[in-house]
């Protein structure tokens, strides 16, 4: 399960990024962007995720997944096209090999969305 080594590796992204924080935020949720040819299942990574933060500053974060599409372009044929994941990669036109993928691939933090201190205490007021 690769999803856990990713998990393990998104961790210590956010941790350097919240330790260099003055002052350090309350994070709320990351968004990833995760491509379906990254074979990375997002509930698996969900559950990763939430055991791997238990008692971390990272406990009970949300982790919210936008799905990229495989896309990919058809040189003879001049088209983009989506490839049938695991079944058929090829154009299903012409069956030229799959050579130039447009999206799918992707796998990398969005945003993360938090507060500061002095935010909560206004909210809390």
């Amino acid at each position: 399960m690769h999803e856990t080594d990713m998990t393990k590796a998104l961790i210590i992204t956010v941790k350097d990024w919240y330790r260099s924080q003055i002052p350090q935020p309350k994070i709320n949720k990351i968004h990833l962007i995760v491509g379906q040819f990254t074979c990375v299942e997002p509930l698996s990574l969900k559950f990763a995720f939430e055991v791997q933060t238990r008692n971390t500053f990272l406990e009970g974060v949300e982790l919210a997944i936008q799905d990229i599409p495989l896309i990919a372009f058809c040189h003879t044929c001049q088209q983009e096209y989506k490839p049938n994941i695991g079944l058929q990669y090829s154009c299903p036109d012409c069956k030229s090999p799959m050579d130039d993928i447009r999206s799918g691939r992707e796998l990398k933090i969005d945003r993360i969305e938090y507060s500061t201190l002095e935010e909560q205490v206004v909210k809390q007021t």
